[in-house]
């Protein structure tokens, strides 16, 4: 094995703030052998001047595009990478002083072609990103759909955290330009997981290398998010078909689920509302344990619900526009 050489790829749209805490995060690493490669695209709010607050600390490249999204970004940065290992990190994140360093150390330890890495609620977020964060990691949601296993067809790398060679570049071509929905942030990084798997090169999932992901910032941005990855599910699912499990309909059960209990309980009983509260009972007390707070456990019992729903409706909606209609082509298909 050739020796490796580490460029870590940012994509940013707007986020001067989050950049700078996850700079400050980097110059904090315990080892710095690698090269930063920031990726503007098409932001009004530049993070040009806070870039250039750390070009003495940071082997650091920045770039301006115009906008066409993170995928398209990624590959942009990793293009212009001198690394032959490159690793994603969103501009939202947050890495602990032993991150990269832990990346190595599994890498030397077993060589993998890909990895992933799973997230965490940092303590300095808000309430709400940590009901937020709860939500998206949480057997209780759609945190058991994402899995943890170390199998590459049980936990999907994600563009948060991930990290894979040149070869595995050169030979899918990174990140795919398609949008898999409205947003376009939604299904790339699963669509590209799938296909590094396809292609027989080695992946893992890098437990120990986690980082602090913000996600969402308000309730609205965040039912936008979860509703687009359910919908991108059904796109994936018509690039890749055998992708799709049954698992990945429980979201859309639920809200079948949801809707027949209270349309029982308005037409024969009340109590076919019970297993509702029970429901939200056990999203209330496992968030509040897993946080220490019952603050946290209270919101994070809507923050499940909106994810639940919202990932549901999309899912839906994605079937009925890709499945049932046949209206939306999907390239590769």
């Amino acid at each position: 094995m050739q020796k490796l050489e580490f460029s870590l790829i940012i994509p940013v749209y707007n986020r001067p703030v989050e950049v700078e805490e996850l700079l400050e995060s980097l110059i904090s690493q315990t080892n710095k052998n690698f090269e930063v490669v920031i990726v503007e695209d098409g932001s009004t709010e530049k993070s040009d001047e806070v870039v250039k607050c750390y070009q003495d600390r940071l082997d650091i490249k920045y770039f301006y595009k115009e906008n066409s999204g993170p995928g398209i970004s990624r590959n942009y940065g990793c293009d212009r990478a001198k690394g032959n290992y490159c690793i994603f990190l969103d501009s939202d994140c947050i890495l602990s002083p032993q991150y990269f360093q832990t990346v190595v150390d599994n890498l030397k330890e077993t060589y993998v072609d890909a990895f992933g890495g799973p997230d965490k609620a940092h303590e300095s977020f808000t309430d709400l990103q940590k009901a937020i964060n709860y939500s998206m990691t949480s057997f209780f949601t759609t945190g058991g759909i994402r899995g943890g296993g170390e199998k590459l067809d049980k936990f999907y790398p994600r563009s948060f955290n991930m990290g894979f060679s040149r070869e595995v570049f050169e030979s899918t071509g990174g990140f795919p330009s398609y949008r898999f929905a409205k947003a376009k942030a939604a299904g790339e990084d699963m669509d590209l997981s799938i296909t590094i798997k396809k292609k027989g090169f080695s992946t893992a999932l890098f437990k120990s290398s986690h980082v602090y992901h913000k996600r969402r910032t308000s309730w609205s941005q965040f039912r936008k998010q979860v509703a687009n990855f359910g919908y991108a599910r059904i796109t994936i699912y018509k690039r890749h078909p055998e992708s799709l499990k049954w698992l990945h309909f429980a979201p859309a059960f639920f809200v079948v689920g949801i809707l027949s209990l209270i349309l029982l309980s308005i037409f024969v009983s009340p109590l076919f509302l019970l297993p509702i509260p029970a429901h939200v009972l056990i999203l209330f007390i496992d968030a509040s344990i897993q946080n220490k707070s019952i603050v946290i456990g209270s919101m994070a019992v809507v923050t499940s619900y909106i994810q639940l729903i919202g990932y549901g409706l999309g899912f839906m909606k994605a079937i009925w526009n890709h499945v049932i209609l046949g209206k939306e082509k999907v390239p590769g298909t």
